[in-house]
């Protein structure tokens, strides 16, 4: 029975480090997007056929930058999650699927090393499923989602512990 206790008191901290790793590879691609100018990023919308590709640029930088950092603190997990969803399936669809599964596409051998292609979906398929996982968990401890549920703000509790009606 104490083990049983013990595995519902830590399943509490299971959303943590996904959290945080989600959040932050969320807010590098932000902050990489925001920091080259987002221009640059529009160019390889407009080259893929992309609509409005200036805004849609700005959009996605700004949906990363503030999604991930959402994300890695716990606020509004589930709220925040679909969108992020979205910009993944509309970046594996468009651009990544036609590269296969492998994030890593070696193409030859140089004498300064090895030289890769363009990534595949696999990393996409990880942020949708951490994404779908903390969807289905609730943001956890250390979150500002179960510090709002205590104040009464949100329905944030640990999912095993909830009843139905």
């Amino acid at each position: 029975m104490c083990k049983l206790r013990n595995k519902v008191l830590l399943s509490q901290w299971v959303a943590l480090p996904l959290r945080l790793v989600i959040g932050f590879g969320f807010m590098a691609h932000g902050w990489a997007k925001l920091s080259r100018g987002p221009s640059g990023f529009a160019k390889l919308l407009t080259q893929i056929g992309a609509p409005l590709p200036e805004k849609t640029a700005w959009l996605s930088t700004f949906v990363e930058l503030l999604g991930g950092l959402a994300i890695f603190v716990g606020a509004f997990v589930e709220l925040v999650s679909v969108p992020l969803i979205v910009m993944m399936l509309v970046a594996m669809f468009t651009v990544h699927l036609k590269y296969g599964f492998s994030s890593i596409n070696m193409i030859g051998l140089t004498q300064n090393g090895p030289q890769f292609g363009p990534p595949g979906y696999e990393v996409n398929l990880l942020y949708i499923a951490g994404l779908l996982s903390l969807i289905l968990s609730g943001a956890g401890a250390l979150s500002i989602d179960r510090l709002l549920s205590r104040k009464g703000g949100l329905s944030e509790r640990p999912r095993e512990h909830q009843h139905a009606a």
